[in-house]
Order: C-alpha cells, then structure tokens, then sequence
C-alpha cells in the first residue's frame, strides 16, 4: 500500500475518533433579559425554594423548580447549589458584567405539605407563562398563608397515630385507651417545649420518657392487682410513643438527597435523624431506669409484640396515615391519597412476608410500591410527592424492634448474651428502617420518569384538543 493511501485512512480514523476543534462554533448566548430583571427573578426563585426545603422538599426538588422558574424567565444558565440550611443562586448575564449571586439561610424547617403543594402549583403556572410581577405577587400571598390546622388538632392528630400503631399491634382496646393518653401527654409536653423553644433533641427526651412513665405506671398496677391493668402488655404503649416521635423526622427526604447526589444535605439531615432519634432512646432509658430504681421494672417479653390480624393492620395504617398527613398540614386531597397509598404499603408487606421474606425486605417492597404508585397518583392529583409517600412508610416504623432492644438493654446488666441480643434488636430497627427508606426513594426515582411521560402525554393531548 502507498502512503498516500495509509495516510488517507489514518486520517480517517483519526476523524472518527477525535473531534476536529475548527469545526466548534465560538458562539455565546445572547442575553434575553436586562441587567435590573435579574435579581428580581433571583430573588423570587431563591425565596420559592427556600419556602420549599423548609416545608419538607428535597434538594433535588428545591434545585429543578428554581431552575425551571428561571428558565421561565429568560435565565437558562443559572448554577444552584443547595446545602442543609443555605441556598446559593448565581446567574451570569454575559462576560462583561459581573455575576449575580444570591444566598438565602433556610432558619426553621417544618413540614407544611399544603403550602408545599401551593408552591409547586405557583412555579407549574410560571413554568406555564404567568408574568413576573403576577408570580411575585402571588408568592407574597402565599408565604403568609398559615398552618392549615390549630394546635390542638395536630395534638391530637399525633395520639391518634399512636392509637393506630396500637391497632396494628392487635391491642386491647384498654391498651388502645392508654395509649391514647400517653401520646397525648408527649404531645401535649413536647408542643409545650416547641412554645418555650427548647431545642427538638430535649423536647424528644421528653416525649420519650412521658410516654415510658406512662408504661411503668401501667406496669405497677397491673402489679399490684388493679383491674383492668392485670395481664396487659404496656410495651405496646412505648412502642407506640416512638412510632410518633420518629414519625416526624425526614427519613425519605436524607436518602432521597443521598441517592441524587446532595452529600452535605443528606449527611445534615441523617444527622439530625440521628440526634432526634438519640433524643428518644435516652427519654425511654431514663424512664426505664427510674421504674426500675423505684421498684417498678417492666417484664422482658419473650418476643416483640407482632403484627395483630390484617384488618387491623389496614385500619391501623390508615389511621396513622391520616394523623401524619394532618400533623403535617396536609389538605382533604392528600389526606386521601395518603390513606390509599398507607393500605398499598401494607398489602405489600403482608405479602412479601406471607413469601417468608425478612421483615426488612418486606418493608422496603412496600414503600417501593407506595411510593411509585405514589408518584403517579401525584401527576393527576397535584399533590407533592414527598407528602403522601412520608404518610404511607410511617405504619412500618420499627417501634417494636427499637423498644425491645432498649428493654434488653436494662435486663442484660452487662452480660454477653445481653449484648448480643441488644445488637440483634436495635440492628433489625435499623435495617428495617434502611429498608424503608431505600424502598420509598427507589420508588421516588422509577416513577419520575414515568410521571414525565405522562405529562407530557397529557400536554400533547390538551393542545390537540384546543386546536
């Protein structure tokens, strides 16, 4: 072969592997907005996305919707990086001007699902065309909307999930009383301690141990013979009080930031998972101790309490997910929609475990399926995602597994078998919850991409219908 023709090939292979920097146009974007419109349009999608994480969306949420309100108005390279309590938007106009940059601190976090879901609403009708002025407008309105509910009724609304929990677990309805009155009494001290701003860690020690005094009390009676607290199980009461107290914590929200991405959002919020559910295991040992220094020890049961029949097990779930939608400020519609997803959760669990799978495995299918379904139902609905798919894990919470442990903890008195059993528990908690928490962002992440389908079928559709 002549060079000629080798030189000729090698060129060609060198063109299909490499890409020829002559033929890459040295073009920028032309600015579409003016110099005084963009921090308006910064501040408003900084202030949209601060009243957004501080009511429960995640970090990848927060940055897609200030994107897309930015979009909306012209600015398509905006660079967004939010973190646990900051949010930082900068946007360059062009290379001969300076960069606008903002920065709003995220100061007190909440959950607010209707005002979530008012939010998303605003940013889909700027998304749709809706004017800046009107947008701004519409967004100082909303911000000074209040909770939907008074406090007494999410008092209430959380001694009814401890009721539910207790329904599940196949209680008696005297055990279904107690604990009624133990959560209303956490409740009632922890909303005390949120009015005198005593910081959510000591207000966790506090519900954790009213509601074990509670149990202790109820332990002593039964033990010197009063009816009707004879033969009854009051671990049920504890396991209920820590469903409610962790029902309130982000789990889904930390690892849905793990899983897209968000290290320092995630490793802030599974801290303060962490810290909040410390709270409640100190509340609950200082308890058990001080019963047991007063002569009033709780019996080890021989295994945590199960699950009662299946239909408790629905109406439980149900009950616990009305009462988290409501404590959470939800609406009519996502109360719904919670309920449903709360008995999707529970028949998959039932299902999975009648196949002898490990409860952990079983809890993680059953807020996958909550949660994919959950991101469907959202699209039609208009409902945040997060709100519904929270309301429908927590029926699975490993109360049970967390006080068992705890209580083999105070009977080991530092034996090795003690320890070993000890693990065993609290590992089975956390595995479960791992589970929960994968299972529901698993969920979150396949049906994202169905839920874009959809609305993009059903937009293609309703401009065929206005023609």
């Amino acid at each position: 072969m002549s060079p000629n023709p080798q030189r000729r090939l090698l060129a060609s292979v060198r063109r299909i592997l490499h890409t020829d920097p002559s033929t890459v146009a040295h073009t920028e974007a032309m600015p579409v907005i003016d110099e005084r419109t963009v921090p308006r349009v910064l501040d408003l999608a900084t202030r949209i996305g601060e009243s957004m994480f501080a009511v429960g969306a995640s970090a990848h949420e927060v940055t897609l919707a200030i994107t897309r309100v930015c979009s909306a108005y012209g600015m398509r390279d905006v660079q967004v990086d939010v973190t646990y309590n900051s949010i930082t938007v900068s946007f360059h106009l062009s290379g001969e001007v300076w960069p606008e940059t903002l920065v709003r601190v995220v100061r007190v976090a909440a959950p607010d699902h209707a005002k979530l879901q008012r939010v998303q609403a605003l940013v889909a009708d700027i998304d749709d065309g809706l004017d800046l002025e009107s947008a701004r407008t519409a967004f100082r309105v909303l911000r000074r909307v209040p909770f939907r509910y008074q406090q007494p009724v999410v008092i209430v609304a959380r001694a009814l999930l401890a009721v539910g929990v207790s329904i599940m677990l196949g209680a008696s309805p005297i055990i279904v009383g107690l604990t009624f009155v133990a959560a209303l009494c956490a409740a009632l001290t922890q909303a005390g301690l949120a009015r005198a701003r005593v910081p959510l860690f000591f207000s966790q020690i506090a519900g954790g141990f009213v509601t074990t005094v509670v149990a202790v009390a109820v332990t002593a009676l039964g033990s010197a013979g009063i009816e009707p607290f004879v033969g009854i199980r009051p671990s049920i009461i504890v396991a209920s009080g820590i469903v409610l107290m962790l029902a309130g914590l982000t789990v889904v929200g930390a690892a849905q930031d793990a899983i897209d991405g968000f290290a320092l959002t995630a490793g802030g919020r599974i801290l303060d998972l962490t810290m909040q559910t410390l709270g409640v295991v100190i509340g609950i040992l200082v308890g058990l101790e001080l019963g047991s220094v007063l002569g009033f020890t709780m019996g080890l049961p021989d295994d945590p309490a199960p699950f009662g029949p299946l239909l408790n097990q629905f109406a439980g779930a149900i009950i616990i997910a009305v009462a988290v939608a409501v404590f959470n400020g939800a609406g009519i519609r996502i109360i719904l929609v919670s309920a449903l997803l709360s008995a999707v959760t529970i028949a998959g669990y039932s299902f999975m475990v009648g196949l002898n799978l490990h409860p952990a495995a079983a809890s993680a299918i059953g807020a996958l399926l909550a949660s994919f379904i959950g991101m469907l139902i959202a699209v039609n609905l208009h409902v945040p995602s997060v709100a519904v798919t929270t309301a429908a894990i927590v029926p699975l919470v490993p109360g049970v597994a967390v006080f068992q442990g705890l209580l083999e903890m105070i009977h080991s008195a530092g034996s090795t078998a003690g320890v070993v059993g000890i693990g065993g528990s609290l590992v089975d908690a956390v595995v479960i919850g791992i589970g929960l928490a994968s299972g529901a962002s698993l969920g979150l992440y396949l049906g994202t991409p169905v839920r874009a389908t959809l609305s993009s079928v059903a937009k293609t559709r309703a401009r065929a219908v206005r023609r």
